[in-house]
This record gives C-alpha cells, structure tokens and sequence, in this order.
C-alpha cells in the first residue's frame, strides 16, 4: 500500500527559501493534484520527493520508509515525454530495465505484456516519431511507471495535448491507475482537470511556496464530462480560484 508523506519539507537555493514547511500525504490509489501559481515551487517539491534534490530541513517517508534524498524510490515524469528518437516503443519501454542490469532481450519480453495493458500492442518495432501525442504519453507513462512502482508523480503530464485527447487520456489514465494499482501525485495548471481526476487538490501559493488549503473532491471518480457543467463543479472551482487570489 503505498502511503508517501512529506514533513515539514523546506528546500533553500542560495540562500533563498523556495518552499517552506511542505505536509502532503497520498495515500494508496488516490489522484492527489497540486495547483500553484507559476514560482510556488511545485516542481522543487517534486525533485526533493523523487530525491533529485536533498532538502534543507524535513522528510519524505514512503510507507514508513525514511527516502529523503533517494532516487529510484517513486517514479517521476514531467511535461514532456522524452522518448529517445532513435529507439522503438519497446525500447523506450523497457530503458528502465536495462539501466538496472536486465539484458535487453529479457527486458524486451518483461515489458511486452505491459505494451498490452497499456494500449500500445503493435507499436513495439515502430519510432516515437509514428506514433501521435497520445500514444507517446502512454508509453512515456508506461517508462515512468516501470522505473519504480507504487507511485507516480507527474508534472503536466497531459498540458502538451489538444482537449480531445487530452480527455481521452484523462479516461484511460484512471483506468489503469486502478488496474495497476497504482498512487499518483499530480501538478496541473488546469483547474478543471484536477477538479476532474483528483480525489484531493493541495492549493500551493507564495514565495516562498506554502501549501495553504486542501479540498476534498467528494464526487466519486470517474466523473463524467457532464460533472463540469454542475453547480457542485462551479462550487469547487470558485473555490480554488479565490483561495490562489488570496494566496
């Protein structure tokens, strides 16, 4: 059951304070997003919990586990989906495995029923240049998840993506979330798609960056297309858009 925890994470660049007194928590299976004004530090947060970067004062625990300053520990994607051009689908893929010592060919066969469950069977000898937007991300997401599994954080995954695909990946994303069981940290800039996907919004505002409010999403996920068009949406929205005013 994965269970990631932040205490009291404060990070500092040139003796400057970026993020100050940071406590979040996802629990297991839960879409948890983080909103922010551009400069809060999302993405500073982001590289302490995956242990790119070491914090200055507090913790990151994952199941109990003290991880502060480890790599390897969460899986982290970001916006775009880097997929190395010169390499196959399945390539791509499976670089996580090879990196940790599996030979290619083992690799190739350890990913090839993720391919399947990941809607990506038929691409495995094709080049991320074939492939569309949506495709890429998948893979990239199927890459990112095999790094290490159990939690994924994901910095505006789906921003680079038109509205149509970007809802379809919204639908797809859920899925195999639960399929996998899988727990997921969240930065958008898109009120509407955190309303959408997530379980719980952490609102992160000022310089240095704070998290200053927690809303709950209590409508059950999945949410139709149709759950943006209700007064409870609007509520949550109006909500967050005068919480980052005041922030």
């Amino acid at each position: 059951m994965a269970n990631l925890v932040t205490k009291d994470i404060t990070k500092c660049f040139d003796g400057k304070t970026i993020i100050e007194e940071i406590n979040i928590e996802l629990n297991d299976k839960e879409l948890v997003s983080l909103i922010g004004v551009s400069g809060a530090g999302k993405t500073t947060l982001f590289n302490t919990i995956s242990g790119l970067i070491s914090p200055e004062q507090g913790q990151v625990l994952l199941d109990g586990e003290d991880i502060t300053g480890k790599t390897g520990k969460v899986s982290y994607m970001l916006q775009k989906d880097l997929l190395l051009p010169f390499k196959t689908i399945e390539d791509n893929v499976a670089l996580p495995l090879v990196l940790k010592g599996t030979k290619k060919k083992q690799a190739r066969e350890m990913v090839r029923p993720y391919l399947r469950e990941f809607g990506l069977e038929g691409t495995e000898k094709k080049y991320p240049a074939q492939l569309s937007g949506g495709m890429r991300q998948r893979a990239a997401l199927l890459r990112t998840y095999l790094c290490s599994s159990g939690v994924a954080l994901l910095d505006e995954p789906f921003s680079a993506l038109d509205t149509i695909t970007k809802r379809s990946m919204h639908k797809w994303y859920l899925e195999i979330m639960d399929h996998i069981h899988l727990s997921t940290l969240f930065i958008t800039h898109d009120i509407d798609e955190a309303i959408l996907l997530s379980d719980r919004i952490y609102l992160m505002t000022g310089k240095p960056g704070r998290i200053t409010k927690e809303i709950a999403i209590k409508t059950p996920r999945p949410r139709s297309e149709e759950f943006l068009l209700t007064e409870e949406f609007l509520a949550y929205k109006r909500e967050i858009i005068e919480a980052l005013k005041l922030g």
